[in-house]
Formats: C-alpha cells, sequence, structure tokens
C-alpha cells in the first residue's frame, strides 16, 4: 500500500487560504497622491484700478440756430459732413432783412441832421434846450436800431464756431424758419474735445477724483493704448441706467473717431488698498469677480474656497477677499483637484 506524504499538501491549502485572506485589503487601497506646489501668499498695496465701459463723444454738442426769422437759402452741409472753424454751414434770404438795414439807415441818417440843425439854432438862441435835448435823444435811438438791425443781419448767417462735424440737419432749403429755431446739430470736433463717457457704481464713483490717469482700448483701434485723465465727475445718477457717469479727455492724436465708438477703460485712482496676489494658475471657475482656489490643509488634504476678485494684469490676479488667514494656495494641478483629492506637495 502506497502512503502520501500530507505537508506539502497543507503548505499548499494554508498559501491559498492566505492568499484570499490579502485580496480583500488590496480592493481598499489608499486613493492616488497628486503632486502639486503651492504660492505663498504675499499681501501687497496698490492703487485701486477700476475697469469700466463707455462710448465715444465730444465734450460739446451744439444745435445751431438763426438769430432772426425768414426763408432759408442755403444749407452748405449734409449729415454726417465735417467742417471747420469759420466755415459758412447756412444762411436766410436778406432782401426783407437789407430792405430793414437800408431803413434803419435812413433814419439815423435822418436824425443826425435834425440834431445838426437844431445844433446851429440852438447857437443862435432861437432853439430851446428842451427842443435840442430831445433832437439828440432822437438821434440816439435811430443809431442804436440801426446797430440792432447791423446785428440781426449779421447773424442771418450761420458760421462754425469750432472744427466739427454735422449729427442732424434740422430744416431744409425753402423753409421760413422762426428765430432761435434749431437749424443743424453738430458736434465739435477738434483734438481736444474728445471723451469717452462711462457709467460707473456709486463705490466705484466715490473712489474717482478730477484729473486721475486713464488708459482706453478701442475695437476700433486694436493694438493702440489711448491715454487720458478723467475732466469731469457727474453730480447725479443718470434716470435710465441708474449708473454714474465719469468723462475722460483723451488724447487722440491725429486719430479721427466717430461719435458712439465703444471703449473699454482703466481708471488709475489714488486710493491705495492692500491685496493678496496669486498666479493665474491657481483659480478655479473663474465667473466675473468671482472664483476658487485651493488650500492645502493638514496632512495631505485640501480646501476649496471662493475668492472675489480685485483687478488682474497679464501676470498675476488680486484678490479683494477670501484669502484672510490663508498662508499658500495651490498653484498647479489645481484643474485635476477635489476636496477628497489627497496631495502631496513639492517644492
Amino acid at each position: 500500500m502506497k502512503i502520501y506524504n500530507p505537508i506539502p499538501v497543507l503548505a499548499l491549502l494554508t498559501c491559498l487560504s492566505a492568499c484570499k485572506e490579502q485580496k480583500p485589503e488590496q480592493a481598499i487601497a489608499s486613493p492616488e497622491t497628486i503632486a502639486v506646489t503651492t504660492y505663498p501668499l504675499l499681501q501687497t498695496e496698490q492703487a485701486v484700478r477700476i475697469t469700466a465701459t463707455g462710448l465715444l463723444a465730444t465734450e460739446n454738442e451744439a444745435r445751431y440756430a438763426f438769430k432772426i426769422g425768414g426763408v432759408i437759402e442755403q444749407i452748405a452741409v449734409q449729415e454726417g459732413q465735417s467742417f471747420s472753424k469759420g466755415s459758412l454751414l447756412a444762411s436766410l434770404r436778406t432782401d426783407e432783412i437789407e430792405s430793414g438795414y437800408a431803413q434803419a439807415k435812413l433814419g439815423m441818417e435822418k436824425a443826425s441832421r435834425d440834431l445838426e440843425r437844431i445844433k446851429n439854432l440852438y447857437r443862435d438862441s432861437v432853439a430851446t434846450l428842451e427842443q435840442l435835448q430831445n433832437t439828440r435823444t432822437a438821434f440816439e435811438i435811430a443809431q442804436t436800431q440801426l446797430d440792432a438791425v447791423a446785428f440781426n443781419r449779421e447773424f442771418a448767417s450761420i458760421y462754425a464756431i469750432s472744427d466739427g462735424f454735422v449729427t442732424k440737419k434740422l430744416a431744409n432749403i425753402g423753409e421760413i424758419i422762426s428765430e432761435g429755431t434749431p437749424v443743424l446739430a453738430i458736434n465739435e470736433a477738434d483734438r481736444d474735445s474728445w471723451v469717452l463717457k462711462v457709467g460707473l457704481s456709486d463705490k466705484d464713483w466715490t473712489l474717482v477724483t478730477v484729473g486721475d490717469s486713464v488708459t482706453v482700448t478701442m475695437d476700433a483701434y486694436p493694438g493702440l493704448i489711448i491715454t487720458g485723465s478723467i475732466f469731469r465727475k457727474s453730480q447725479a445718477a443718470d434716470q435710465t441706467s441708474g449708473s454714474f457717469q465719469v468723462e475722460a479727455r483723451l488724447d487722440l492724436g491725429e486719430l479721427q473717431p466717430a461719435v458712439g465708438m465703444f471703449g473699454k477703460a482703466l481708471i488709475y485712482t489714488n486710493v491705495r488698498r492692500q491685496y493678496h496676489e496669486i498666479p493665474y494658475d491657481a483659480l478655479l471657475e473663474a465667473d466675473g469677480n468671482t472664483a476658487f482656489v485651493f488650500v492645502p490643509n493638514g496632512e495631505g488634504n485640501i480646501t476649496r474656497i471662493p475668492v472675489v476678485i480685485a483687478e488682474f494684469d497679464d501676470k498675476m490676479v488680486r484678490i479683494k477677499s477670501g484669502l484672510e488667514g490663508i498662508r499658500e494656495v495651490v498653484r498647479n494641478n489645481a484643474a485635476f483637484l477635489n476636496e477628497s483629492s489627497t496631495i502631496s506637495i513639492i517644492q
């Protein structure tokens, strides 16, 4: 009878039993550790900069009208047309005006003759002092009437008082127009008259002062940075938008823009505040002026916290609030993390 050695069989069973006991331990192995670097937070003091958008306009807009009424004889410009200072823009028919001027001139000449005659009679004691005084008064009235008619005749034509362009033609040749009725709506457009009008919140409005410097970029002139300064602040909110308007006078040089062009302004205020600066790659889910960052929290853990963005430049993001008491933030691989991730900080 052949006898088998039981020792190898027992060893094999023990090995299989051990393998079965190790499988559950492998199934609950610890999650993968993600290597990250951190950025130490430093608080810096910076001048507050305000970003705003607005439309290009000219400082002065006007509605040209005739001083007197009459029939329009000529309108020398069309809508959108530019003109230079001193150019004739429109004129009235002067038949009636010239007739009135001639009549006033004849009346003044008659009064002048009457005054000379009364002076001679007064010297000969023929005319009384009262007659002399009355005649002199009549002469002065006639002279004043002539001056008034001459003044009105001068304003029977409209001349440009500065360089500009026509935004709206409000009347046409042949129309009878009364005194003071607008004929042309114009914008003055000399080199120093262009402004960017932007609307600000009440909080930002209080930070801006007249004289603050401004840089402006415009879609119409890509890559060009236009400089300027704040020269006027509105003291009342716009009734339509509720914003508070400020105006920046721009140095456009030789540019010839159009009213209504869109511009983005960066206003450099004199107010200084404390900010935390972090690199762009530390931000997550940026939406407007809000975003999130990951902060190391204990042994390999992280916490996701919200922050408020104050401003940014081509290198760094300045955080307005949310990082108080934080020493460092996760810089790289943030997009691969969540709050249950385990991290390993590398230098």
